[in-house]
């Protein structure tokens, strides 16, 4: 576990303490975690929802063509 000196402002304290208190953690290191994991998990990069993942792999399963180039794709437009 790594050890930091950090210099907060006086709101930010208070909102530690709320959160410290409200889920009765033993020390505001803990309501950091707490609050950090929050953000981590709501605005980094979260993992895919699983109705999202299905949807992907129906698509994926769909029928599909291949084109070597914009060339044999307009080919294929213009014949169809």
């Amino acid at each position: 576990m790594v050890q930091a000196m950090i210099k907060i402002g006086e709101q930010t304290n208070r909102v530690l303490n709320i959160v410290k208190a409200k889920y009765g953690l033993k020390d505001k290191s803990r309501a950091i975690e707490l609050v950090v994991s929050g953000y981590e998990s709501e605005f980094l990069e979260p993992e895919l929802r699983p109705e999202y993942v299905e949807k992907i792999k129906k698509i994926k399963k769909g029928k599909f063509h291949r084109y070597d180039s914009v060339d044999a794709l307009r080919k294929q437009i213009e014949n169809a």
